[in-house]
């Protein structure tokens, strides 16, 4: 689809790479090592209050239950996606918030 994408391996360095980057969409997995993704969003966020810069976040996990996803919007996800990944509701969400992040 043309995308550019990076990819970190924990929480922390998905931070880090929103710290130092410019990315239209944050595909962010909740389980992972050192910070997990409803950290990891939760510091995005605070980042974003202080640059007045926004980025949609959208949750890729295993956690399927009703409580994770809440947890997850409360964190501030902006959509949620479950393993395992169906492409065309993935695709569908990916550009469905691309659309909405470029409208802006």
């Amino acid at each position: 689809r043309n995308h550019h994408v990076v990819s970190v391996f924990n929480g922390a360095e998905a931070v880090e790479a929103y710290k130092n980057g410019s990315f239209d969409l944050v595909l962010m997995d909740i389980q992972m090592p050192v910070m997990n993704g409803l950290d990891a969003t939760a510091e995005i966020r605070k980042i974003e209050v202080a640059t007045g810069r926004y980025t949609p976040i959208i949750a890729v996990t295993a956690y399927a239950l009703k409580d994770d996803r809440e947890r997850c919007f409360k964190a501030g996800i902006d959509d949620y996606i479950t393993k395992p990944i169906n492409n065309e509701l993935f695709i569908a969400a990916v550009a469905n918030w691309l659309a909405k992040s470029n409208a802006d």
